[in-house]
């Protein structure tokens, strides 16, 4: 799997009201890769994420995936968003297997698939249960069980634990760190969290922002056998400050 961002521009009206959100942004994300794009509001981190789903169109440059150029959605990338986005009317495993009844698999295979990933995602005893009788980390769990399900080349995760309170946002990323190491998923992340990104992506690309550019990228080359560890280790401190103070450079330079 190869997902290839080449020159992206984004911009938003016309004429004297043209609105720049994107600017010459470029970069790629391969099999089995974790990749984060990390940037503050006005960024453009949800425009790009919106262009690699096939939402959205550039206003140049091109968003190929293994050679095809993206025109439009696709089952090839599953999208889990900051809301849960889950069908309230249907239970857990009923939301697992929408998207794959949508694709007209075979009922026995739509079965099984559901029964794997809600064992994956460690929501079994929970297969009858609506969205409202689950915690927000459960329901985001469905979520990405639901995306995974349906077999996409790469998993698109927009802010995907900005509405969880502290405690349940750690656990949800140890929980996606070991589904990562599990399944070998491909994931791109966009999030405001430079810590979220350390932890999770082995490569973080900084945006900045008016109009979103990349301006800093990095290898987070850590040891992340356990996530609990590692936030408190010196290399990744000493990282995500090296990081923060670019982001809050970009910031003060607005500002000034």
């Amino acid at each position: 799997m190869h997902l290839q961002v080449s020159s992206v521009c984004k911009s938003f009206g016309y004429g004297p009201k043209t609105k720049p959100v994107l600017d010459a942004v470029s970069f790629d994300l391969h099999s089995g890769q974790f990749l984060a794009l990390v940037g503050s509001s006005g960024s453009g981190k949800s425009t790009m994420m919106r262009l690699i789903a096939g939402l959205d169109r550039p206003s140049s440059g091109e968003i190929r995936l293994d050679g095809e150029l993206i025109r439009g959605p696709g089952a090839d990338r599953g999208m889990v968003f900051q809301k849960y986005s889950l069908y309230p009317w249907l239970t857990a495993a009923q939301n697992v297997a929408f998207g794959m009844r949508l694709q007209g698999r075979p009922k026995a295979e739509v079965r099984e698939r559901t029964a794997y990933f809600l064992e994956v995602v460690g929501l079994v005893d929970s297969a009858r249960l609506l969205p409202r009788e689950l915690s927000g980390g459960m329901q985001q769990r469905v979520a990405i069980a639901r995306a995974l399900a349906a077999e996409p080349k790469v998993l698109l995760l927009d802010e995907p634990f900005g509405a969880l309170d502290l405690q349940i946002r750690e656990s949800m990323q140890d929980f996606l760190h070991r589904l990562w190491m599990q399944t070998g998923l491909t994931a791109l992340l966009i999030t405001h969290d430079l810590e979220e990104a350390l932890l999770l992506a082995q490569q973080v690309h900084i945006l900045a922002p008016r109009p979103g550019r990349i301006v800093r990228s990095v290898n987070a080359d850590l040891d992340r056998s356990s996530l609990a560890h590692l936030r408190v280790s010196q290399p990744f401190l000493a990282l995500r400050e090296e990081l923060a103070s670019c982001l809050r450079s970009l910031d003060s330079t607005l500002t000034a």
